[in-house]
């Protein structure tokens, strides 16, 4: 875990974090429309087969984050899709549905903060449905970071890159206003330097939620990790097999 205090925010830089930073978290769960998911997977995939993983995903996402919820990790769940299932789903495990348009990842989850707000969150967590190895204990290990790492009077955030160390895998973000949501290629970077601007205390995470399925070795990679673990995950992955070896071993 690496750990980078840096000056407080200057007046107007955001809201500090106050003692009680992390007293209600409240989880955002974006969920693209289903049927047009995962489509860097199309070389090993094809659409169905697409549709059943992000549903796989998105089930396994969900219960993880149900779990969290169960240990105290967690307060609330808030789902932000444009999709009927994956609202269901939220339904299903007590979350809150939220309809967007899935068009616009950071748009969507600018909305979902404001609803967390509203539902008194003093934090929120980014969890994004293609983590492989996401977990209740995972997700709480997020928090508990957290916790270990505040300091009174300023902003906090915690994140999990990429296994390319590039990406944001996770994001929690205390208080939700602290900065701003920069998701998308080169995000840990922009993350990075939003969390040193507004004076926040940042940690970055490695371990099982590096892992991202977005092309047909990271499926390959998660299958395989499935199968090393008895098949113990919520949600077995589809596995590639099927498809040519010369075809997984490209990127798409």
């Amino acid at each position: 875990m690496e750990r980078t205090p840096v000056t407080p925010a200057s007046p107007g830089g955001g809201p500090a974090a106050a003692d009680g930073a992390l007293a209600r978290v409240v989880a955002l769960v974006p969920v693209r429309g289903l049927e047009h998911a995962k489509t860097r997977l199309g070389i090993a995939l094809d659409a169905e087969e697409r549709a059943a993983l992000a549903a796989s995903l998105t089930r396994r996402t969900l219960r993880a984050l149900a779990d969290a919820r169960v240990a105290g990790d967690v307060d609330e769940i808030v789902v932000a899709s444009p999709d009927p299932a994956a609202l269901a789903e939220a339904v299903e495990i007590g979350a809150i549905p939220l309809t967007v348009s899935g068009r616009d990842l950071v748009a969507d989850l600018r909305t979902a903060r404001e609803r967390a707000v509203v539902a008194g969150a003093t934090a929120v967590l980014v969890v994004p449905i293609d983590l492989a190895r996401v977990s209740g204990p995972a997700l709480g290990g997020i928090v508990a970071a957290g916790r270990r790492a505040l300091v009174p009077g300023l902003p906090l955030v915690v994140l999990v890159p990429d296994r390319a160390g590039e990406g944001s895998n996770v994001l929690l973000v205390a208080p939700p206003r602290a900065i701003d949501f920069a998701f998308g290629p080169g995000s840990r970077g922009r993350h990075a330097a939003a969390a040193r601007s507004a004076g926040a205390i940042l940690v970055e995470l490695g371990g099982p939620l590096d892992l991202d399925v977005d092309t047909p070795e990271d499926l390959a990679d998660a299958e395989g990790l499935d199968a090393a673990e008895g098949g113990a995950a919520p949600g077995r992955l589809p596995s590639p097999a099927s498809t040519p070896a010369a075809a997984r071993g490209q990127r798409s």
